[in-house]
């Protein structure tokens, strides 16, 4: 083993031990480690089929919200993005060549034209906060100003920040960040999605789960009227690959006094999972800053390039399939410059599970103007 395989397998090593630090081990409560062994049957071509409703199953001691009967809560299956302005079965995809994060919040809500679906609306922002690092090991607070200033303009009629971080601890992602005083300068709730209470999360159980059995997310985020995500541009040298919309939502699934973290990140179907995770909600809204990426290493530090655009949409497939083409013109790490596109096991298993677009031919890249539709030209062919 070479001194930087070393060095890789320390880091490895670390991150795994932090991200677990918080659960200890009598969080299992002599459960059996996950293993892979008996869920093999369960792979993702053999999804059985979604019905009219999907049924989570709450918390224990958590409130029906909606169900008829038990301690359960419904949920429409229809998680395909709802964009009118796109063809049946298609995406849209806003490209903002831009250096300056103001400027690219401002235009990604140009993505709606004349619409405005936050107009009296309650709306969670979910930003991606696993650790105070540098963007874009972390969401810029710059980006999340804007956004949140954007939404203020549009008519909100409450406005809350929410996020579990991991594996610096959520509370002082937030105190590191100020981000206490930036949710006060909008009148905005901020949540730790470690600590909601009991009643706080819902179970989630997808069709063909590579889970062993489901997994809590975030109440506030299921019920939200309106959900924005805002993630960053960059890959994920512990096994997710990349790290951008999709995995985003690992956020909402608990870290503290759970293994749910242990068990991703010791599962050879890590990525799966990750997808597998965003069949708990769907985004109203995803924006992705990629002023800066990672484009080897990740999620909290890396190699960085300059990349100058924004992403966004309501298609968490479709705006991750454009970001990896966006990397691999950046030029990435092996993992990101090899396989096709739509052959990312992130991407290919939401698109199974019908979060969003099933093949490049699906994806629309719109442009505002000449300098991004130049960009937008080089990055098409990539899809592919």
């Amino acid at each position: 083993m070479t001194e930087k395989q070393k060095s890789k397998e320390i880091n490895r090593r670390k991150f795994l031990a932090a991200s677990l630090g918080l659960i200890g081990f009598s969080a299992v409560r002599g459960n059996k480690l996950f293993s892979s062994i008996g869920l093999e049957s369960l792979s993702s071509s053999q999804a059985p089929p979604l019905t009219a409703d999907r049924v989570f199953e709450a918390s224990p001691g958590a409130h029906n919200s909606g169900s008829s009967s038990g301690n359960f809560y419904h949920h429409p299956t229809d998680l395909f993005p709802r964009d009118p302005l796109a063809p049946a079965g298609k995406s849209r995809v806003l490209l903002i060549r831009t250096e300056d994060r103001a400027e690219g919040v401002r235009k990604a809500f140009e993505f709606f034209r004349n619409s405005n679906p936050f107009k009296g609306k309650k709306v969670l922002v979910k930003p991606n906060f696993n650790t105070s690092d540098e963007t874009p090991g972390s969401t810029h607070n710059d980006t999340l100003k804007e956004i949140l200033s954007e939404l203020r303009k549009a008519g909100v009629s409450e406005l809350t920040i929410g996020d579990r971080s991991g594996p610096e601890p959520t509370e002082q992602v937030f105190e590191k960040k100020g981000i206490h005083e930036l949710a006060a300068a909008f009148d905005a709730r901020l949540l730790n999605f470690d600590e909601l209470g009991p009643d706080g999360y819902v179970k989630v159980t997808p069709p063909g789960s590579h889970w062993q059995d489901g997994f809590l997310v975030a109440r506030p985020v299921v019920e939200a009227e309106a959900l924005i995500s805002t993630c960053c541009l960059k890959t994920h040298g512990f096994g997710g690959v990349f790290t951008m919309s999709l995995k985003n939502s690992v956020g909402i699934v608990p870290r503290k006094g759970h293994t749910y973290m242990r068990e991703l990140h010791s599962s050879p179907h890590q990525r799966r999972m990750i997808a597998e995770i965003n069949y708990a909600c769907r985004p109203t809204f995803v924006i992705l800053d990629g002023l800066v990426a990672f484009v080897d290493q990740g999620p909290m530090r890396g190699p960085r390039k300059e990349a100058n655009v924004f992403l966004a949409g309501v298609d968490r497939v479709a705006i991750d399939a454009v970001a990896v083409a966006i990397l691999k013109d950046l030029g990435s790490n092996d993992a990101i410059m090899k396989p096709k596109v739509f052959e990312q096991e992130q991407i290919a298993r939401a698109a199974e599970l019908g979060l969003g677009v099933k093949s490049p031919e699906d994806i629309i890249i719109e442009t505002l103007d000449e300098v991004s539709e130049a960009y937008a030209a080089r990055i098409r062919p990539l899809l592919f």
